[in-house]
């Protein structure tokens, strides 16, 4: 089947655009608790080091994969519960930026719905009105990670909470919590972290809050603030591209190899590829080699031309190209401008 963008449904699991927070957390906890967590990544086309590039990007399908490899090692009782409670405003970046300058609660929700991906979330989140007035957050994941169930509601669930006592305040609580898996063995933990009721088996995944914490006032909210976040949040949304997981791996073995401007035969070969497998998973996923490899040679120019004390010579250099002249015509011919120009524009 050939790569379709704009497709939803099972092709979503294969696209490549999810930011590496999830399982970035999950490295951290297992360098706490001891667990070497390399063999999490075998045969995945990752590895730990990628896992702290916040260019890099994964599957659904790698990023369930490592989990239900990780989970089994970490000598922890509820795994989600203890990533998710030691969130903070921090942990969510820009996004947690523009939530906590925003004027209210209720428009903090709102920012976070809209710019979830930003982080990308292993469950979507939306919002429903309940017959009682109150509001619920409703979490939803693929059929395809039913088994992982219990860890993604319990990291995204303790993640929102811990955040939104960090926006509202120490004292906001739900008013209950609503899972549709059996309660595990340690399900006190629940009730003690969320300090509401906990109901397992139930139809749908949804934390229910008090509709009047909506209208709580930031004492945080800059208006010149949040518009800066806003317009950064929706830039980082608008920069995720569909693209594939063999595309992605590209991808990652280029970015440190710029310099020696590597060949198809050497990224193949780092990617345990022959280069006609590699030809032809590319094609499946409508781009070639040197469509990538001079899509990410373009954006590292256009990241370091932002530096005026940076030669174009020498940025041409950290691309591949030895001759300023060849590098001159290839950006024009990638960006329809010279390095000087785009530079100009850039200022």
């Amino acid at each position: 089947m050939r790569w379709k963008p704009g497709t939803e449904g099972g092709q979503r699991l294969s696209v490549a655009n999810l930011p590496t927070n999830m399982l970035c957390g999950l490295v951290l906890l297992a360098g706490e608790l001891g667990v070497n967590c390399e063999g999490w990544f075998a045969g995945m086309r990752l590895n730990v080091q990628e896992i702290h590039d916040p260019l890099v990007r994964v599957s659904y399908r790698q990023a369930s994969e490592v989990i239900r490899r990780a989970l089994p090692t970490l000598p922890v009782e509820g795994v989600g519960l203890a990533m998710g409670g030691k969130q903070n405003g921090g942990n969510f970046g820009l996004l947690g930026l523009a939530m906590k300058t925003a004027p209210t609660f209720g428009d903090a929700v709102q920012i976070g719905l809209e710019y979830q991906r930003n982080l990308g979330p292993l469950m979507d989140l939306s919002l429903d009105e309940r017959h009682d007035g109150a509001i619920a957050v409703i979490a939803t994941a693929p059929d395809e990670a039913s088994d992982l169930l219990p860890f993604l509601c319990e990291e995204m669930f303790s993640s929102v909470l811990m955040l939104a006592r960090e926006l509202a305040g120490p004292d906001f609580n739900p008013l209950r919590l609503d899972l549709g898996y059996a309660p595990p063995a340690y399900s006190a933990r629940y009730e003690e972290l969320f300090h509401c009721e906990v109901r397992f088996n139930q139809p749908q995944h949804a934390m229910t809050v008090d509709r009047r914490w909506l209208e709580l006032p930031f004492s945080s909210y800059n208006p010149v603030t949040s518009r800066q976040a806003l317009a950064l949040c929706r830039a980082q949304l608008a920069a995720m591209s569909l693209r594939g997981e063999t595309t992605a791996a590209v991808e990652r073995q280029l970015r440190p190899r710029l310099p020696g401007n590597p060949q198809m035969t050497e990224i193949a070969a780092a990617l345990h590829l022959s280069e006609r497998t590699l030809r032809r998973q590319l094609s499946e996923e409508e781009t070639s080699f040197s469509a990538v490899h001079d899509r990410i040679r373009t954006e590292r120019a256009l990241d370091l031309l932002q530096d005026p004390d940076l030669t174009i010579a020498w940025i041409g250099s950290q691309i591949g190209f030895n001759d300023v002249r060849e590098f001159r015509r290839a950006f024009k011919r990638w960006t329809g401008h010279t390095p000087s120009e785009a530079r100009a524009r850039i200022a």
